[in-house]
């Protein structure tokens, strides 16, 4: 069973930066779907670059940014679970009841956003409890064998199909309803459907067990100290960004279309390693890129507030009952509008915090993660 090792856990600005990136990440790349509506009619504004924009993002964003989001959620649990710990306390209660608070917020947001994913990282969330009283080796056992996608192994070898018929037909109705239907509409199919087509979905993609992986990984992660520049920690993050990018230049050079189903899932992962490593690696190596990247620390500490502020505003730019932008912008200009938003949500993140020392969802989860309780972390 494992046990704190009763280490200080002094806030990790590098794990904020890398929030922020990812959150930023989610709503370029869900500016380039249209904040997914897929539509067939012929788009007014395009650029002849923007295939190649698509490709690039949807290679360095797609799947990646949700997957660091997770890493960095079993992160931010370990700490808040060690520190409670420290304290003589147990946390499994607590948290359980926050991951019930964070399906709640999820609610309100897939009312607006179909592609809601705070809903099922609360399911995962409450997976974490009872794996964090498990020895370390037992994790690394369970991360091993999440990571292999076992789900898409077994299908492979067996010869076994998944039957996404539901999906497709959620989807086509949904995505009928973001073109030509109201925003109560909209709101009203989004609840029933919403947190069965992001299942179905993250079975279909692979997700289902990675996220796990990730989740249960930054947990580790946690245990292991590997966010701080401690000890051989940047030798570790070094060796990882070398390996991680050796085995997905291989990769991409490698014809594997056979067993796309269960590898596509596995590249996707280690191309965010190099990801995360090169952040760490870089954070820690160089002080001219701690300074650009803590603008991304705070926009990263504002993480729930402005995933949600991105479905109410994103919504309100592509869907038919709010500007159509779906019609009228290419997946170029689409970008471009995603990068005005990060920046109109990093200035009012810069105010927000000139003021308050949490963001205004964040501070809200905190205080009824709390409730009826004096012991604050």
């Amino acid at each position: 069973m494992y046990k704190t090792r009763n280490i200080p856990n002094t806030r990790i600005d590098v794990a904020d930066a890398l929030r922020g990136i990812a959150v930023a990440g989610i709503i370029l790349y869900h500016s380039v779907e249209h904040f997914d509506v897929f539509t067939q009619e012929p788009i007014v504004h395009t650029l002849p670059c923007d295939k190649m924009v698509a490709d690039v993002l949807a290679w360095l964003l797609s799947g990646k940014m949700y997957g660091v989001f997770a890493m960095l959620f079993g992160l931010s649990f370990f700490i808040m679970n060690d520190n409670q710990q420290q304290k003589g306390h147990n946390f499994s209660g607590r948290f359980a009841w926050r991951m019930c608070l964070l399906f709640g917020f999820g609610l309100i947001n897939v009312a607006i956003y179909d592609g809601d994913i705070l809903m099922l990282y609360a399911c995962y969330g409450l997976l974490l409890i009872p794996i964090s009283y498990l020895p370390s080796k037992a994790v690394w056992c369970i991360i091993a064998l999440l990571a292999i996608q076992p789900v898409e192994l077994f299908c492979l070898l067996t010869g076994t199909t998944i039957d996404h018929t539901r999906l497709w037909e959620l989807y086509g109705q949904t995505i009928a309803l973001h073109e030509t239907g109201t925003f109560w509409e909209n709101v009203v199919n989004n609840l029933q459907c919403g947190f069965e087509l992001n299942l179905r979905f993250n079975v279909f993609s692979g997700r289902l067990t990675q996220l796990l992986c990730l989740f249960i990984l930054g947990m580790q992660l946690g245990r292991q100290r590997l966010f701080y520049n401690e000890g051989r920690n940047l030798q570790v993050w070094h060796r990882l960004l070398l390996g991680s990018a050796l085995v997905v230049i291989v990769l991409s050079i490698v014809d594997f279309s056979t067993i796309a189903s269960w590898l596509n899932p596995i590249y996707n992962l280690l191309v965010l390693i190099m990801i995360v490593s090169s952040v760490v690696s870089a954070w820690y190596a160089f002080d001219g890129v701690r300074k650009v990247l803590h603008h991304l620390c705070i926009f990263g500490r504002m993480s729930l507030t402005n995933y949600l502020l991105q479905s109410i505003i994103g919504c309100a730019i592509f869907y038919g009952y709010g500007l159509a932008c779906y019609r009228w912008l290419g997946v170029t200009y689409a970008v471009m509008v995603g990068a005005a938003m990060v920046i109109c949500q990093y200035c009012f993140a810069r105010y927000w915090f000139s003021n308050h020392s949490r963001g205004p969802l964040e501070g809200l989860w905190r205080k009824l993660t709390w409730l009826g309780s004096d012991k604050m972390t």
